[in-house]
């Protein structure tokens, strides 16, 4: 039996997922650190687990290691220690470092958190990447776009999922950024050149500095313009073919940078784009499961349970690459308005045309209040053998369904 601990500040839906997969792998004994009491636990996932410590704050690699040798008293010498939050990738580093469990190290964790850091090596490593610069004040982001000029993109350096992103097009926007979020020596941005074309996600596999598994997906319209407009729905697009020359040069680039960043063994989320000229650019990385529905349309996609298969690479260091059987996809829905959900329009004449393509869905309910997320308020999958149709069913029911706030 291999005893294995994941943390995790607190119990979300998305995460209680990879909890459950990772304590029914068969020959693990999982113990669980969390924020939160047992008692507050799903009654199936509490008892899967074969132990639970709870601390008080989870992001502190000291309060992670005494909570590991505490599960060691129950379940004998802890040998991966996971979790699926990008946050919380440099203090389970430390704390595999002091306590010498196999696993990802502290270089190769702030490799991928500090996307300052990230795009640093990914240069140095020749891989393509967007020009950034690191700033701590106003003088500093002149510098900057007097060098590379408008648009940029301004974030913070250990940001995920497009949090806290601007895009300055101009010194109007500029200013703006500079009221609402403005650089400091305590509080460092990541500027970059805004990178133009299609934008695509690559999901990665490496076991053993070995790349075994990728998948591609398509955004459409961008995470970024999502965010500069509230009430647009998106899709996310899993072509059927994924091995063709048509993505030759990501894949090999792809495998360039994990390797720069150090990645040994894990699931990788990389951002990258595909410039009007036919050549790529990556974005940034996640050395993590994606966001926004993408695990679970891979488990359509490839008809396996895909929290499992990371479980099983985390934990086991193993990971069976599956055949892609069809093209998958996610329209995002959005509000219009103000105030909460008052209705969805077009539910029932799009469940007639597409229903037969659905295989999951979560719409928004009367009275929610706005995620305020760009993932949005609900959403709807759709299957196909064939990556036309998923396309046209997309595009059908972002602009067929409406959310109507008020």
């Amino acid at each position: 039996m291999r005893a294995a601990a994941f943390v995790a500040p607190y119990l979300l839906e998305a995460t209680a997922r990879f909890i459950d997969a990772a304590a029914r792998l068969p020959g693990v004994r999982l113990g669980l650190v969390t924020q939160e009491p047992a008692d507050r636990l799903p009654p199936q996932l509490r008892s899967s687990l074969a132990a639970h410590w709870r601390v008080d704050d989870a992001l502190d690699p000291h309060q992670v290691a005494v909570a590991v040798r505490g599960l060691e008293r129950q379940l004998g010498p802890v040998e991966r220690l996971v979790a699926a939050l990008e946050q919380l990738q440099v203090p389970l580093a430390e704390v595999r470092e002091a306590l010498q469990i196999p696993g990802m190290d502290v270089e190769t964790a702030r490799n991928f958190r500090d996307k300052a850091r990230m795009k640093d090596v990914l240069r140095a490593a020749g891989v393509p990447c967007a020009r950034h610069a690191l700033v701590t004040d106003a003088a500093g982001a002149l510098a900057f776009l007097d060098d590379v000029g408008y648009p940029v993109v301004a974030k913070p350096p250990a940001g995920a999922g497009a949090k806290s992103t601007f895009r300055l097009d101009g010194p109007a926007e500029l200013h703006e950024w500079l009221a609402i979020a403005p650089p400091a020596p305590d509080r460092p941005m990541l500027l970059e050149e805004f990178l133009t074309g299609e934008e695509h996600s690559l999901e990665s596999v490496m076991v053993d500095w070995q790349p075994v598994w990728h998948s591609v997906s398509r955004y459409l319209p961008t995470p970024l313009e999502v965010l500069r407009n509230p009430w647009m729905q998106w899709v996310v697009l899993l072509p059927r073919q994924v091995e063709g020359q048509e993505y030759a040069e990501i894949r090999d680039v792809g495998s360039a940078a994990l390797r720069a960043l150090g990645l040994r063994t894990g699931l990788t989320h990389m951002e990258w784009f595909r410039r009007p000229d036919g050549s790529v650019a990556v974005s940034e990385v996640g050395a993590r499961p994606p966001g926004a529905q993408i695990m679970s349309l891979l488990s359509y996609a490839y008809e396996v349970d895909f929290p499992t298969s990371w479980a099983q690479l985390m934990v086991l260091d193993s990971f069976s690459p599956p055949e892609r059987r069809w093209s998958v996809g996610a329209a995002y829905l959005r509000g219009q308005g103000s105030g909460r959900v008052r209705a969805v329009h077009g539910v029932a004449e799009l469940h007639r045309e597409l229903g037969h393509l659905v295989v999951e869905a979560r719409l928004p309910r009367a009275g929610q209040l706005p995620s305020g997320s760009y993932e949005g308020d609900g959403y709807v999958l759709v299957r196909h053998g064939e990556t036309e149709v998923v396309a046209e069913a997309l595009r059908r029911i972002v602009s067929g369904l409406r959310v109507e706030l008020g």
